[in-house]
């Protein structure tokens, strides 16, 4: 025979398997997307959407390209923009435009190197050439800056009077959204800040703290989360065209850090955070925005989001086992609520992230995974207690209570139930002439006949007294029609007696019947008893009157009480048994004896033929 495990292995086990899931969950990161979009989340709900004051774009919009011409224009035309802006007062003025080649006019090369060569705060961005373009899973050493294996700079006379920078984006490989930075990167040519922290440098903004940013984990020194705090028309912006033409005030550039990018629809754009479509000019202007607003993201360790892992998941295995399913559900969905809200709260006052998405998802596999065998062992146990009780009332009855979402009321309630008591005729001479194990096996073979009847007939067994026995019909539950199921109960025993009978004359030479007797009538029906011991049974004067009834019963005989034959005449054929005057009674009562089955009430005929 097989053994079964035990509840503490399967639970042993089950948590194991649950365990082994959440490692490879925090492991290989297979939630990123989810977290990638509680970041968004947290973005997108603590903007201020109003950048610095000191940064203004100049941008190379619709307008612009009608005006001053199609794309590439004559280099001249920077030269003049960069004259109007210092003639303005800009402090620093960064192109996010790629110079990298020699055009077809030099002389128009010429004019822009002689204007370049006039000042000191002008950047012209270079590009890193890194393994992949679009890949941030470039191996580096920790600690180390990302490593570029070359670099397109400007073309030698613009990059010998301008400062340096790179304008790489660092796409996420996920799904290609650009969440960080690198402010530097190595390359042969020498170590490239990054456009905005270039610009903040050369404006005399303090940023060591960001040549020295705590780690990500598993990505390179000088990486940063990009604290997106405005949308791209958030930031001023006037048209390069107007700047040409002296429609935007000189005074709009005074001390001001000023990037120069594209801004008509479909050039240089890329995917954010905060916006499906942002022209790239508009990251570096974040970028610059969070420097000089001096805001860090950091991210908790993988210590403290590991403890909440497993805080979570020891939470959610103990709510499962401690509370109700609908109670632990509730906690659950307060829990992860309670997280969401945490963190996006630390994320707002502090810019600090959490990563919750890992403890949440071990949180819901430890409650699915423990309540799954919570489920089968109470599926287990509810089994085996309607096998033991469906001992004592109908199959049907106990398949109703254990689907039922009602209560079996504690206590004693007033209730109409039909009452059958039945008592062995005979049994004292029998069980002088068996030996004890012998009357067991014939109290066991007229108690089954007896009880195979009862619960076929939605009775309940309320008590074996001896070889006497009390049965109830509507209760626990409901019994439509319980007076005729009673005495049908009643007719089948007293045919199903027959056979006995012969059996028992035969081998031991001894008369057996059983009298039955019926009554209906309210009675008080419950648990019933002391806390110390209870019992469902009926008590009341109708109970006591079926009992009576039984006594005054001839071996063989059923009678029932004029309340039941009224309620049961249309299916049974009665004779008239006479009155009789029971103890305690002042008036008689009128009694009838069954004699035949013949006829069913509606309720019997339906479910036979459902069961057929």
């Amino acid at each position: 025979m097989k053994k079964e495990l035990n509840k503490s292995t399967v639970i042993i086990i089950g948590n194991s398997l649950i365990v082994l899931l959440c490692v490879l969950l925090l492991s290989y990161g297979w939630l990123r997307v989810l977290s990638n979009q509680i970041m968004t989340w947290n973005l997108k709900g603590t903007m201020s959407q109003q950048p610095h004051e000191d940064i203004v774009v100049v941008g190379i919009d619709e307008q612009s390209i009608k005006e001053v011409g199609p794309y590439p224009w004559d280099r001249k035309v920077y030269a003049e923009l960069i004259a109007k802006l210092e003639q303005g007062g800009a402090r620093v003025i960064a192109f996010d435009i790629e110079l990298y080649t020699e055009s077809n006019k030099p002389e128009s090369d010429q004019a822009l190197a002689a204007e370049l060569a006039k000042h000191k705060n002008i950047i012209l961005p270079s590009h890193a050439l890194m393994e992949s373009e679009f890949d941030r899973s470039t191996k580096v050493k920790a600690g180390e800056l990302m490593k570029a294996r070359g670099v397109q700079e400007p073309i030698p006379m613009f990059k010998q009077h301008v400062n340096k920078a790179h304008i790489n984006a660092a796409f996420d490989p996920t799904d290609g959204v650009v969440r960080a930075n690198w402010l530097q990167i190595d390359t042969p040519e020498g170590v490239f800040p990054s456009l905005g922290l270039a610009m903040a440098q050369l404006a005399g903004v303090p940023v060591d703290r960001y040549l020295n940013l705590p780690l990500l984990e598993g990505r390179p020194k000088s990486e940063m989360i990009i604290r997106w705090d405005a949308k791209e028309f958030d930031f001023e912006t006037v048209s390069f065209n107007n700047v040409l033409q002296g429609k935007v005030p000189a005074s709009t550039f005074k001390d001001r850090l000023v990037l120069v990018g594209y801004v008509a629809p479909g050039s240089d754009e890329g995917i954010t955070p905060v916006e499906n479509h942002m022209h790239l000019v508009y990251a570096h202007a974040n970028i610059l925005n969070q420097i000089l607003k001096d805001q860090v993201i950091n991210r908790a360790g993988a210590l403290s989001e590991l403890a909440l892992a497993v805080i979570v998941a020891l939470i959610s295995g103990i709510v499962t086992w401690r509370l109700r399913a609908t109670s632990g559900a509730l906690v659950m969905l307060a829990m992860t609520i309670a997280l969401l809200a945490g963190q996006y709260m630390l994320f707002s006052s502090a810019l600090l992230y959490v990563e919750v998405m890992n403890a949440i998802a071990c949180g819901l596999l430890a409650y699915l995974g423990n309540i799954s065998m919570k489920t089968y062992f109470e599926t287990k146990q509810k089994n085996y207690i309607t096998k033991q009780f469906g001992r004592y009332i109908s199959p049907d009855l106990v398949k109703e209570i254990a689907t039922s979402e009602q209560e079996i009321q504690l206590g004693g309630i007033s209730k109409e139930l039909t009452i059958l008591f039945l008592d062995v005729r005979g049994f004292t001479p029998l069980s002088e002439k068996l030996k004890p194990e012998e009357v067991v096996d014939f109290l066991n073979l007229m108690f089954n006949l007896i009880t195979e009847r009862a619960l076929e007939n939605h009775g309940t067994i309320d008590k074996f007294i001896g070889d006497a026995a009390m049965i109830l019909y509507n209760a626990p539950l409901d019994v439509e029609d319980h007076p005729y199921y009673a005495v049908k109960t009643a007719y089948e025993i007293q045919k199903g007696m027959e056979k006995v009978r012969a059996d028992v004359l035969e081998k031991y030479g001894v008369t057996i019947a059983v009298g039955i007797g019926i009554n209906t009538g309210d009675v008080v029906v419950g648990n019933i008893g002391s806390y110390l011991r209870v019992d469902y049974t009926a008590i009341g004067d109708n109970v006591n009157t079926a009992a009576r009834i039984e006594s005054n019963t001839q071996p063989n005989q059923v009678l029932v009480s004029e309340v039941t034959y009224e309620l049961t005449k249309a299916y049974f054929d009665y004779n008239y048994a006479g009155e009789k005057l029971m103890k305690g009674k002042s008036v008689p009562l009128k009694l009838y004896e069954v004699v035949g089955l013949t006829g069913a009430p509606a309720s019997a005929r339906l479910k036979k033929a459902d069961i057929s």
